[in-house]
């Protein structure tokens, strides 16, 4: 297939996971092994799994990104508490039909907010597991995200340095990583990224976030639809 083969070479370079750094995290932090932090690991990897097919068919490349980025930089594994299965995609990459083929891959759509124009984010459900999709915009010399919640209608954006993307491997599985991944997980999580936050707020958390102002009122139909 060659246009599939043309899309992988335009992310060629292969960055190895820092297995020394991870061993050395781990010693300071050792792993939850209990029978759910396992079962939420065999659970996410299957989804992370099932996203990566699902896409690859759809010729849409996509990256790890957010908690599930930082645990692939900081100890080679999903983080245990994430909760959830964090992926990126440039919103020049966005379909139509990734909903349709989410679904048919037997995952449920859980929420949807904002708009292929502005602050679009899709999650889905597997097995009590969320994928959470986050479209990225370029912008006067950065990259973002939004954000939205749902209760109040409020909008936030995550804003990165312009990153490349690289091809990696995590559970096995071959995904892409910001290039940059030292300086993208440090927008996320600051100089302390190696240290473990169980609690975690994502409207107020991240060192990167801002306030992007409201959705209208009249909009929310469209705009905020939670299943």
């Amino acid at each position: 297939n060659i246009s599939s083969f043309l899309m992988q070479q335009q992310h060629a370079r292969f960055l190895e996971c820092r297995y020394q750094d991870a061993r050395h995290f781990l010693q300071l932090h050792p792993d939850d092994s209990s029978a759910a932090a396992l079962d939420f690991r065999r659970k996410a990897k299957l989804l992370l799994s099932v996203a990566a097919q699902t896409l690859a068919v759809l010729h849409v490349p996509f990256w790890i990104s957010s908690g599930t980025c930082l645990g692939w930089f900081r100890q080679c594994n999903i983080i245990s508490y994430s909760k959830d299965v964090d992926i990126g995609i440039f919103i020049s990459d966005f379909r139509p039909d990734i909903v349709a083929a989410f679904r048919d891959a037997g995952l449920s759509l859980k929420h949807k907010f904002g708009k292929v124009e502005d602050s679009l984010e899709l999650s889905f459900l597997s097995d009590d597991v969320k994928l959470d999709i986050f479209f990225f915009y370029k912008d006067e010399g950065v990259m973002w995200n939004g954000g939205t919640q749902a209760k109040s209608g409020r909008k936030f954006k995550y804003v990165f340095a312009p990153f490349t993307l690289c091809w990696a491997e995590l559970l096995e599985i071959k995904v892409r990583v910001p290039c940059e991944t030292l300086d993208y997980v440090m927008a996320n999580y600051g100089v302390f990224w190696n240290v473990p936050v169980r609690s975690w707020d994502w409207k107020t958390s991240p060192r990167n976030v801002i306030e992007n102002g409201m959705w209208p009122s009249k909009e929310w139909a469209e705009l905020i639809q939670v299943y």
